[in-house]
C-alpha cells in the first residue's frame, strides 16, 4: 500500500496517517524502478524551502536503521513507527540527496559523482544546520518527538552522522546471508527495468551502486580486494548481493567496536521468534516510553520465516562469506 500503511497500522493507530501520508508526499521522494516519479520535481522544491527555514523544533536522538537492504528493516520501520513519540522516514533519499548532493549511490536524482563512505571530514556547517532544519521541520509537521531514519546504505556513513547528531541511535540489522542475498536477487527479478539503453534494478542506474562498491568500499578488503579486476563485471545477481552482504556485515561489525554504546545488534530472526522480548530490548535500548501499540501491530504483521535455499558461492567469496556467517552467530 501507499506510504507502507495498511490496514492493522490505519484501525491500531489511526491517527498516525496523517503522519505517513505527510512523510510519503514531501520528505521521502521517488527512487528508480518506482512509479510516480513526477512528484520529485515537488518533493525537492518544497525540501529546498523547507532547509532554508529557521531551525523550528531541536532534534534529540534520532534513530538509524542500517544494514543490508532485504533484512527486514522496513519492517522493523514499519513497527517502531507506530510509536506515538516516532516519525519514521523510509529511505528518504530526496531529503538526504538535498542535504548532501554527492551521496546518490544509486542514481536516482543525479549521475554525477558519489560517495559510498562518508566521514566526518565531510561534515559542514551548511550540511548539519539543513539536516538539523529539515528533521526539525519534519518532527513538527508530524507531531512527533523522536526521528526514525531507515536508510541501510547509511552504515558506512555513521562517523559523518555522529558528528551531526552525537546523540544519535542505531539499530544495526542483521540476517542470515543465504536469505538476504536470495531476496536481493528476487527483488531485481520483480522490479527490475532493462532496455537495449539501460539497466535499473537493486544495482541502480546501469549497475552504479555496484562499480561504487567496488571501487570505493573493496579496497578496505585486503583478502577480496585482488579480486577486484574480475568483480567489477561481474553480473551474476546472487554472487554480487552476497559481496555486498559481506562487506555491509563486516563495516556493522567494526562500527559496533566503535561506537559500542550506540549501536544494538539485532537479528531479524530473532526479532519475528521472540518479538515481545527483542522488541522490548530495542525499546529500551532507544529509550523510548513503552507502548502497547509497537507490541500488537508487530504481533499482527509478522509472519514465521521461511528460510532460502543455499548456492555456490565464487570461489573468491565463498570463505569471507563463512567467515561472517560464523561472526554473526550463523
Amino acid at each position: 500500500m501507499i506510504a507502507q500503511l495498511d490496514s492493522s497500522y490505519i484501525r491500531i493507530r489511526p491517527y498516525k496517517l496523517w503522519s505517513r501520508m505527510i512523510t510519503y508526499l514531501f520528505f521521502e521522494g521517488r527512487p528508480l524502478t518506482t512509479r510516480g516519479r513526477w512528484i520529485n520535481y515537488f518533493v525537492f522544491r518544497f525540501l529546498k524551502i523547507a532547509k532554508s527555514l529557521p531551525l523550528i523544533k531541536k532534534v534529540k536522538k534520532p534513530i538509524f536503521i542500517i544494514g543490508t537492504g532485504r533484512s527486514g528493516t522496513t519492517m522493523l520501520g514499519k513497527i517502531l513507527s507506530i510509536h506515538r513519540e516516532i516519525g519514521w522516514l523510509n529511505e528518504p533519499k530526496a531529503l538526504w540527496h538535498m542535504v548532501y548532493p554527492y551521496e546518490d549511490l544509486i542514481g536516482n536524482y543525479s549521475n554525477g559523482p558519489a560517495f559510498y563512505r562518508l566521514s566526518e571530514k565531510d561534515v559542514t556547517d551548511e550540511v548539519t544546520e539543513a539536516l538539523h532544519r529539515l528533521y526539525g521541520l519534519y518532527l513538527t509537521v508530524t507531531f512527533s518527538e523522536r526521528v526514525l531514519d531507515k536508510y541501510p546504505e547509511l552504515i558506512f556513513r555513521l562517523p559523518f552522522i555522529k558528528a551531526i547528531f552525537p546523540d544519535a541511535k542505531f539499530i544495526f540489522l542483521v540476517r542470515d546471508g543465504w536469505d538476504s542475498c536470495q531476496s536481493i536477487n528476487i527483488w531485481s527479478q520483480r522490479f527490475g527495468k532493462r532496455t537495449a539503453l539501460e539497466i535499473q534494478d537493486w544495482w541502480g542506474h546501469n549497475r552504479r551502486k555496484w562499480r561504487l562498491l567496488v571501487e570505493q568500499i573493496l579496497p578496505d578488503h585486503n583478502d577480496l580486494y585482488c579480486h577486484k579486476d574480475e568483480m567489477v563485471h561481474w553480473n551474476d545477481q546472487l554472487q554480487m548481493a552476497a559481496l555486498e552482504w559481506i562487506l555491509t556485515m563486516r563495516e556493522g561489525i567494526r562500527m559496533i567496536e566503535r561506537f559500542p554504546d550506540d549501536i544494538i545488534k539485532v537479528h531479524y530472526e530473532v526479532l519475528v521468534q521472540d518479538f515481545p522480548e527483542e522488541i522490548k530490548r530495542i525499546i529500551q535500548f532507544l529509550e523510548l516510553q513503552d507502548d502497547e501499540a509497537v507490541l500488537l501491530y508487530g504481533k499482527k504483521i509478522l509472519k514465521p520465516l521461511s528460510h532460502y535455499p543455499s548456492f555456490k558461492l565464487n570461489q573468491a567469496i565463498e570463505k569471507p562469506f563463512f567467515e561472517t556467517l560464523e561472526k554473526l552467530g550463523y
